[in-house]
């Protein structure tokens, strides 16, 4: 199995789960003893629909760089690097289970066919939030850092009441998952640590999915954490798992079994993701401040879209004609987003957004809307 380790010290740990090499083939990890026949095991539609889910929402995030850059939205959070991740997880759930996401989560609201413009207009700062969770059982993006974990363990408290007294045939037919999605950054803040211990105590069928791409903005894994992140389901009393990110069936297969397990009324799990965020945080950042080309070109060799790709001609014989139709469908998508985006009105005004501050009047706000209002009368005077 081959692994990469950067010159700021990121390697996968002696524990990861993976399966791929970096060129796609079979080349498991020692670990990977008890999930290779479930990863191998997982059929070429599988696999064919993460590697689009992956291409179609890489596209789209060089379409948000460039928008963010020509001034049509606020920011932008690349996924770059982070696909196969992503993929393997949403690709897991059933639609019954709710996703917790980040702001980074693209493949997964692809996956749960959220339109890409409800996307964006999050990040034009046009709406209030982006889509209505109840229609995707997805909650829209949390930029606060770490604030969805502990919804997560809420939310899966509530699942675990009303299944309570469920036979296990019923929890496998009928129960609901609740994943909490977040980066290495996050996981040192005190939240974490809080629905972790919540959800333990409950047995609470959540999935903590970590993607440690080895950056907190400019601060790298080392600093963040002296061990493994998954080490520490251990003291909550529960399963832990580290699987390479970058490999789309290993992740899978350790996702296949962490909901299944949640799901069965089994408790909360965690698995690690070690990926690599190979663009920027935001556009509002500049990675060349922190880190060198030396890494990014070294991690450039375990592109996850490059070892699906051979993973799909290798073992599943696909040819040219998918790869292109993939393309091909990517260059519509963005083109559409393109012609929807550029110049659009916003879908609630700016007077409109002082009231979607709190869901009760607040003094503070009032005072700055009442300001907002005299100035437009001045302005319109003028």
């Amino acid at each position: 199995m081959s692994t990469i380790s950067s010159p700021t010290g990121h390697q996968l740990p002696e524990e990861a789960i993976g399966v791929l090499s970096a060129d796609g083939y079979i080349d498991p990890t020692d670990s990977a003893k008890d999930f290779l026949d479930d990863a191998t095991a997982i059929d070429h539609e599988r696999v064919a629909e993460m590697y689009r889910l992956m291409a179609n929402t890489r596209r789209i995030d060089q379409e948000g760089v460039h928008l963010q850059r020509q001034g049509q939205l606020v920011l932008w959070t690349p996924s770059l690097g982070q696909e196969a991740a992503q993929a393997g997880a949403v690709t897991a759930l059933e639609d019954r289970d709710w996703i917790f996401p980040t702001y980074r989560e693209h493949v997964m609201a692809r996956g749960r066919g959220i339109p890409d413009k409800n996307v964006f207009d999050f990040f034009r700062g046009a709406v209030h939030a982006g889509w209505n969770p109840n229609d995707y059982n997805m909650q829209p993006y949390t930029v606060v850092l770490a604030a969805q974990v502990p919804h997560a363990a809420g939310f899966g408290w509530g699942i675990a009441q009303q299944q309570r007294g469920w036979t296990d045939a019923r929890r496998a037919a009928e129960g609901r998952v609740a994943i909490a999605c977040f980066g290495d950054g996050a996981s040192t803040q005190g939240g974490i640590h809080e629905a972790m211990v919540f959800a333990a105590s409950f047995d609470a069928p959540v999935v903590f999915f970590v993607q440690n791409n080895y950056w907190a903005i400019s601060t790298p894994f080392e600093v963040q954490s002296k061990v493994p992140l998954f080490k520490r389901a251990e003291g909550y009393g529960f399963d832990g798992f580290a699987v390479d990110g970058n490999d789309p069936i290993a992740t899978a297969a350790v996702m296949d079994r962490a909901v299944d397990h949640a799901r069965r009324g089994g408790g909360p799990v965690l698995v690690e993701a070690h990926t690599y965020r190979m663009g920027a945080h935001t556009t509002a950042d500049d990675p060349t401040k922190y880190r060198t080309s030396e890494e990014e070109k070294q991690y450039a060799q375990a592109d996850p879209m490059v070892r699906t790709e051979q993973y799909l001609r290798r073992r599943f014989d696909y040819t040219d004609a998918f790869f292109d139709e993939v393309e091909a469908q990517g260059e519509q998508l963005a083109a559409s987003l393109r012609e929807n985006i550029v110049d659009a009105d916003d879908t609630v005004s700016l007077r409109e957004k002082f009231d979607l501050v709190y869901a009760e009047e607040h003094s503070l706000v009032a005072t700055q809307s009442a300001a907002y209002d005299r100035w437009m009368e001045d302005e319109q005077a003028s």
